[in-house]
């Protein structure tokens, strides 16, 4: 059995490696972002079975879904708490919780070689998962952030802002003024605070407003092409595994 780790932490990958090793199990590789798990799953034989971490060095896990198609079975190995956690019962996802108890990866391990099926498309739906990492009871959303221009402190409404993007390795929003800012904060800590009703992750690269969209042009391999009010520096690209939930989205 082919098992491959993806964890950022690097001393918990480890430790994982040693107590699949005491079940007398072997890892493939490990790996620690989402860029070189993209890298190693698109130029190699997909594992029976990944242990994956949900918050990775450079994003979500989730990410990986949206690029390729994975053709293994997957435990998450997380943090979060039990309400979180209802996102991986409804998409039959197996789970651990960190710190991982040696027992109950036995069991997970046990139950996957009991099921194990030959090769498994995994299906996972994006935003239910992302909605209920976050709690829309106790959660308040962005509605304005400040950033340093200059010598000047400037306030920018959520709703003013077109979309957020990431562009060598830094982050940055486009208003609706045509201005583009630069952000302290990663892409992936912005989409966490914003109000998920009005933007929508389009691909790696983008967060868009929905009230920003001027148009829609279906475009090459299944995807769509949007175009905004008055951003025009990049194409912006619903890739194709979210253009179902970004038509969802906009309904």
């Amino acid at each position: 059995m082919k098992i491959l780790i993806i964890e950022d932490e690097k001393p918990a990958a480890r430790r994982l490696n040693r107590m699949l090793t005491a079940l007398d199990l072997e890892v493939t590789q490990m790996l620690h972002s989402v860029e070189e798990s993209l890298n190693w799953l698109q130029n190699n034989e997909h594992p029976d079975l990944i242990f994956l971490d949900i918050q990775l060095s450079d994003g979500l896990s989730f990410e990986i879904f949206e690029e390729l198609e994975v053709k293994s079975a997957i435990i998450f190995t997380t943090a979060y708490d039990e309400y979180a956690l209802k996102a991986f019962k409804l998409n039959s996802i197996d789970y651990l919780l960190k710190p991982l108890d040696e027992d109950e990866l036995k069991i997970a391990v046990d139950k996957f070689k009991e099921h194990q099926p030959k090769q498994t498309n995994v299906q996972v739906n994006l935003d239910d998962i992302r909605k209920l990492l976050i709690n829309p009871v106790d959660r308040k959303f962005k509605k304005r952030i400040s950033i340093k221009v200059g010598q000047h402190i400037k306030i920018i409404n959520t709703e003013d802002i077109e979309c957020f993007y990431s562009e060598n390795k830094a982050t940055y929003i486009h208003t609706l003024e045509n201005r583009n800012f630069l952000l302290d904060n990663s892409l992936e800590q912005w989409e966490a605070q914003l109000n998920p009703e009005i933007y929508f992750r389009v691909n790696r690269t983008f967060i868009v407003n929905i009230n920003a969209i001027k148009d829609i042009i279906a475009y090459s391999n299944s995807r769509l092409k949007l175009i905004l009010k008055s951003f025009s520096e990049a194409e912006i690209i619903v890739s194709r595994e979210r253009v179902k939930d970004f038509k969802n989205f906009i309904a």
